[in-house]
């Protein structure tokens, strides 16, 4: 058995006063803004919903794509402690940072778009419990994954504050809390596919079929790895560190894995039920279909070699573009490929983008006042091995 040795997480330091943490002020502001206009005077005073398309950009934005964003956490962890790749360490308490802010602003994000959103805690509720419904499931499952991902990251605080006691009663039973956030994202990312079998022919054929559930979560795994390797790039070039090229090249390969997978599965479906020829039909399901697979092809072009994968220029384009694919696959598949009947559109109005913009801002901001003051990215004691200069001059 192979011992990893790796540098102990420490703060960045820094101001958090920038310009990058000004403008996720203030476009959180505008968005807490729009939200008091939206729950004293009603959905219909800021959004376009309407009865043939209930739900719209704030449900498949916060919710379906923020927590397949958020899946970072879940997929290094899977690496780790289940496929025992302890030299990937390094990388969960980040990953399990995003995949926190994640899923806390998706399930918050499910009162924006609820009509008697003063019912909400009737979710919880087992006087109101339907165990047969997926939405059910996927409530459930949400919240008590943001729960075990906060006891998963507490260690983090326990070490600034000093509270080696409890932290050391902690680790003692974290097995069974890590074990529960494997679990428990397979369960809701799977159904959340489910939601969409229950829409029936109102659901394009190019999404609509019963491998659903296996289809998202296969790509909320990938999506993952990609948010890996994306945020590692992004944050070394903010905070001017070397990027941990040792641990983001064997990591791409894995995701290339996990990407074919969901590759055959994806179109080994379309074949098997005879619904690739829609994606050749002049209309804007067919051109947004291929410009998803596009973004989901992007990865195997930029990253085929083992030369390219260590060109961190290469993995942070190859992780944005898988992640684009992510985005596209739940959008087509929740929106464009929703068809409620003649007679009804949606189109999302400017303060809902500006809502679920300024949810990407809390993401953005806690992320960065967290690792700047709290011992979350590995301390960085040796010289660097691939500077952000290298990443800025690779990208131009």
């Amino acid at each position: 058995m192979t011992e990893h040795i790796h540098a102990a997480p420490a703060p960045v330091g820094g101001r958090l006063l920038t310009p990058v943490t000004f403008t996720c002020g203030v476009l959180i502001l505008a968005a807490l803004a729009i939200l008091a206009v939206r729950f004293v005077l009603g959905l219909g005073a800021v959004t376009h919903l309407n009865d043939g398309y209930p739900w719209g950009i704030w449900v498949v934005a916060d919710v379906v794509i923020g927590s397949a964003f958020a899946c970072g956490g879940f997929s290094i962890a899977m690496l780790v402690y289940i496929f025992n790749k302890g030299e990937y360490h390094p990388l969960v308490r980040p990953a399990l940072l995003a995949s926190l802010f994640g899923y806390t602003l998706a399930g918050v994000g499910v009162i924006f778009d609820l009509g008697r959103w003063w019912n909400f805690w009737h979710i919880l509720s087992p006087a109101y419990a339907s165990p047969n419904s997926v939405m059910f499931e996927v409530a459930l499952c949400i919240s008590l994954y943001i729960v075990v991902m906060w006891i998963e990251f507490s260690p983090t605080f326990m070490e600034k504050w000093g509270m080696r006691d409890a932290r050391r009663k902690l680790n003692k039973v974290m097995f069974f809390f890590i074990a529960l956030g494997t679990v428990l994202p397979m369960m809701h990312q799977s159904s959340l596919g489910s939601l969409l079998i229950v829409f029936g022919t109102q659901i394009h054929p190019l999404w609509q079929t019963m491998l659903l559930p296996l289809i998202f979560l296969l790509s909320a795994i990938t999506i993952g790895y990609a948010v890996v390797l994306f945020e590692s790039c992004l944050a070394a070039a903010g905070y001017r560190r070397s990027i941990e090229m040792h641990l983001l090249t064997p990591l791409a390969k894995v995701m290339l894995g996990v990407l074919a997978v969901f590759m055959l599965v994806r179109f080994g479906d379309l074949l098997w039920r005879g619904a690739l020829g829609h994606a050749f039909a002049a209309n804007l399901q067919a051109f947004m279909f291929w410009l998803e697979t596009a973004c989901f092809l992007s990865p195997f072009v930029l990253l085929r070699s083992e030369r390219q994968r260590r060109n961190p220029a290469r993995l942070f384009v190859g992780g944005a573009l898988l992640m684009l694919g992510g985005v596209l696959l739940r959008i087509n598949a929740f929106l464009v490929g929703y068809d409620t009947g003649s007679g009804w559109s949606y189109f999302p109005s400017v303060p809902e983008l500006l809502v679920t913009i300024g949810m990407f801002a809390i993401e953005v901001l806690g992320y960065i006042v967290i690792t700047r003051r709290f011992p979350v990215l590995p301390r960085e004691d040796a010289p660097p091995t691939a500077t952000p200069a290298a990443l800025r001059a690779a990208t131009r």
